[in-house]
């Protein structure tokens, strides 16, 4: 088999989740140690950000996915979501430190429909036990309700 359905991508597309998550979380380490004696302004929450929202989150979401989704996941909604995601995080801590509301909106806009296909992708009855799958629901929609919080603090905090 080849293309997008292979077995072999099958196996290594979740495990893109925890690459990237666990990426974030020694990128937020690094940033914490660095900024920490600097007293860089945003430092502790860009650092709280990356190892949390960015990477822990991932990580837990690539896990659930496995687990939950009811069909094996395609590799262009695998890729939608890392994009959308890992592009959306970049933007939001890039824009919370530039002060560039904008910028942080569109992240934040990346980051929604991240979380649409992920909510999407574990759609129904799903797999697993019950009590996994509304974790992971609740998950999203925690995340989801707090986008537009940090989106309006972003927009106070440059004004």
């Amino acid at each position: 088999m080849t293309g997008l359905h292979s077995p072999r991508l099958g196996r290594f597309r979740p495990d893109l989740f925890r690459v990237l998550g666990v990426a974030w979380v020694v990128s937020g380490g690094l940033v914490a140690a660095a900024t920490g004696p600097l007293r860089l302004e945003h430092g502790s929450w860009a650092a709280a950000y990356q190892v949390l929202v960015a990477g822990v989150a991932q990580n837990a979401f690539g896990a659930a996915q496995r687990a939950l989704a009811p069909q094996r996941l395609t590799f262009r909604i695998v890729a939608a979501e890392l994009v959308a995601w890992n592009v959306g995080s970049a933007a939001v801590i890039g824009g919370t430190v530039a002060r560039t509301p904008l910028v942080v909106d569109a992240g934040g806009l990346l980051l929604v429909v991240a979380l649409a296909l992920m909510i999407r992708t574990v759609r129904g009855k799903g797999e697993g036990p019950q009590w996994a799958l509304w974790t992971y629901r609740i998950l999203l929609a925690v995340i989801l309700i707090s986008i537009p919080i940090g989106l309006t603090l972003a927009h106070l905090r440059a004004a």
